[in-house]
C-alpha cells in the first residue's frame, strides 16, 4: 500500500519537480506568445501542414490558457507520480511517463484518421452532405491537442496496478475508496466520452484511454511474476 502524504517542494522527487516546473514554464511561454508558440508546439492531425514530429512529445508540456487545466494535472501528476517515481527511480519513471505520453499520441491519431475514414465513407454512400462533410472533417484536420493527461493516465494505470488497495478520499465523498476502484472509473468515464462526446467537448478522450492502456501494458510487461520486482 502506498503512503500518500502533503510533501514540501523540496522533499518532491526530482523528475516530478522538473515535470512541474517544465510544464509551468511552457504554460507562461503560451500565454506571453500565444498563436505562434501553440502552433508550434501543440499535437496537430499528421497531415496538416502544421504538424511537426517534435509536436508528438512537445504536446504534453502544454496546456490550455484556463489555469484550471495544468493544475489539476500536476497536482494529479504530483499525486501518483511522486510514489511511483520514490520506488521505481527517476530514471524508470521518466521513460515510463514520455513512453506513456507518446503512445496517448499516436493513438490519438490513430482514432483522428479512423474518424476521417468513416466520414468520408458516410459522404461517398450520400449519408452525409459535403457542406456537413467539410464542417465535421475540419474539425477533425484542425484539432490540436495538448495536456499531459495522457501521460498522466499512464502514471495512474501505473499506480492502480502496483497498489491497487491504496485508499482515496475523492470529493464529495465521506469515505475512502480504493484507488484501483477509482482510477478503473475514471479510465471508463474518459472510454464513453470519446465513444459519445457531448456537444461541445473539446477532451481527447481516447488520449487519455491510450495513455492508460500503454502505462498499464508496460507495468505488466516489465513486472511479469511478481509486481514487487518491478521495482
Amino acid at each position: 500500500m502506498a503512503d500518500i502524504r502533503p510533501r514540501g517542494f523540496q522533499s518532491i522527487p526530482p523528475v516530478i519537480k522538473n515535470l512541474i516546473i517544465a510544464n509551468v514554464l511552457f504554460w507562461i511561454a503560451e500565454i506571453t506568445f500565444k498563436e505562434p508558440f501553440i502552433n508550434l508546439l501543440a499535437l496537430h492531425h499528421y497531415e496538416n501542414p502544421d504538424f511537426r514530429g517534435w509536436q508528438l512529445v512537445t504536446y504534453m508540456f502544454m496546456h490550455s490558457l484556463a489555469p484550471f487545466h495544468i493544475l489539476m494535472n500536476m497536482f494529479v501528476l504530483w499525486m501518483f507520480g511522486s510514489t511511483l517515481e520514490d520506488v521505481w527511480g527517476s530514471k524508470r519513471f521518466l521513460i515510463f511517463y514520455l513512453i506513456c505520453g507518446l503512445g496517448a499520441a499516436l493513438v490519438q491519431l490513430g482514432v483522428l484518421a479512423v474518424s476521417m475514414e468513416m466520414l468520408t465513407n458516410k459522404l461517398n454512400s450520400g449519408a452525409i452532405s459535403l457542406e456537413e462533410y467539410k464542417m465535421r472533417g475540419g474539425a477533425i484536420y484542425y484539432t490540436t491537442v495538448v495536456g499531459a493527461s495522457g501521460a498522466i493516465n499512464g502514471v495512474m494505470a501505473g499506480f492502480a496496478y502496483i497498489f491497487p488497495n491504496t485508499p482515496l478520499f475523492i470529493f464529495p465523498l465521506p469515505f475512502p475508496v480504493k484507488a484501483k476502484y477509482v482510477i478503473i472509473g475514471y479510465f471508463l468515464l474518459d472510454l464513453f466520452g470519446g465513444i459519445n462526446p457531448s456537444y461541445g467537448d473539446n477532451v481527447a478522450h481516447f488520449a487519455h484511454v491510450g495513455g492508460a492502456i500503454v502505462g498499464l501494458i508496460l507495468v505488466i510487461t516489465m513486472n511479469r511474476n511478481n509486481r514487487r520486482t518491478f521495482y
